[in-house]
């Protein structure tokens, strides 16, 4: 990737200042953190609802609670992140997330009881809304304006590429060498990140001006569309190799890293997409084709069906976030750029804590009315990202 001519301070309110190298060089660094501690994050999916269901006899709705945890308390925490990023910088609000996800490594090796993993799960809530925020602040600020839908879809790839390998390393993992050799990798991967944070460069501007809203009005209805298209990766991640297994189908754990190879491909073929023809088209392609996928998952009676379904709503899935994203960005003031996107990720946080919960309710039904509420779910996000787009059309216009 060429580093163009670009000047981040003159258009992020003074988060970052001029990077000491070139800015595609210093997010290539801020890509390795996010992939690694997301593989480490991924390594737990398919795991936590064997050791929940197995080992610690709960029930899907306990499943679901453990995914819930984390998701709440990101929600809780990404407004304050992106604040904390803006006034400190990005890179030591990154590497206090880094470190916070090796302690969750140590807390999942501790004897397994249900306190415990909710515990880690708490942690990593912490942890995981500090390094994603900020990294999203840093990003932004890095980025030329022409390009910013492009990059930023590079930067969730990189979250989601972590989260395709992460599912299938774990269970490689589990099965050569039990839960140890898994907690183990979640907690050296972090470490790796805060290893490499430790060379980017400390650019940043401390005790800027930001504005005190932790909700900005901006960040509402694409955070509102980015939830509901959420409630489909929240069903596959927590529930689809359950799911399969009910129905006398092995390999279920396949079906989240077909999810995520999914998104990954297609951001990498149609990443400029969101530039090229603008964010509302995406919207509305994206959430169409993600129900599809969980309708098929819901009716599945072979693997192969249930991937299939799995490869359409990851790919339905993959522009979402930075189409919203494009949009949440564009109107609001600098000072409040931290906080609009923090807010944004804290409503994907809530939703696949909600979608856990409801999920988990409806398990004890049957499965297949887990995934259809995820379909009408996901349909949801037609009407909140086309409103999010026509309220940005109507504020650019005055």
């Amino acid at each position: 990737m060429a580093a163009p001519a670009h000047r981040p301070e003159a258009d992020t309110a003074g988060t970052e200042a001029r990077p000491t190298q070139p800015w595609a060089r210093t997010f290539a660094g801020v890509l390795v953190a996010l992939f690694t501690t997301f593989v480490a994050v991924g390594l737990a999916i398919t795991v936590i609802p064997r050791l929940v269901t197995r080992e610690l006899h709960g029930s899907p709705l306990q499943v679901g609670v453990a995914f819930t945890v984390s998701g709440v308390v990101a929600l809780l925490v990404r407004p304050y992140a992106g604040r904390l990023a803006q006034q400190r910088g990005c890179r030591p609000v990154m590497m206090l997330g880094a470190a916070l996800m090796v302690l969750v490594g140590g807390l999942y090796a501790l004897p397994p009881t249900l306190f415990g993993l909710l515990a880690a799960r708490f942690v990593l809530g912490v942890g995981e809304a500090l390094l994603f925020t900020a990294g999203s602040v840093w990003t932004v600020a890095l980025t030329p304006v022409d390009r910013r839908g492009q990059v930023v879809g590079f930067y969730g790839l990189a979250m989601w590429a972590g989260l395709a390998v992460g599912p299938a390393l774990g269970e490689v993992l589990y099965r050569t060498g039990s839960y140890g050799a898994v907690w183990t990798a979640a907690a050296v991967l972090p470490a790796v990140a805060v290893a490499v944070l430790t060379r980017l460069p400390d650019s940043a501007r401390q005790g800027v001006a930001v504005s005190a809203r932790l909700l900005p009005r901006a960040a509402i209805l694409p955070g509102l569309s980015l939830g509901f298209g959420a409630f489909g990766y929240a069903a596959v991640a927590s529930f689809g190799a359950l799911a399969l297994t009910s129905r006398g189908i092995g390999n279920g754990s396949l079906l989240i890293s077909v999810f995520s190879a999914s998104y990954v491909g297609v951001r990498v073929v149609a990443g400029r997409v969101p530039d090229r023809v603008g964010a509302l088209p995406v919207i509305v392609v994206s959430a169409c084709v993600e129900a599809v996928g969980l309708v098929l998952i819901a009716f599945a009676s072979t693997l192969w069906v249930a991937a299939a379904g799995a490869l359409i709503a990851g790919g339905g899935f993959t522009l979402l976030y930075p189409a919203l994203a494009m949009i949440a960005i564009d109107t609001p003031p600098e000072s409040e750029r931290g906080a609009v996107l923090g807010a944004i990720s804290s409503f994907f946080d809530v939703a696949v804590g909600l979608a856990g919960l409801l999920g988990g309710l409806l398990a004890e039904v049957g499965y297949t009315a887990t995934f259809l509420l995820a379909a009408v779910a996901v349909l949801g996000s037609l009407y909140t990202g086309t409103a999010a787009a026509r309220r940005r059309d109507r504020a650019r216009a005055s």
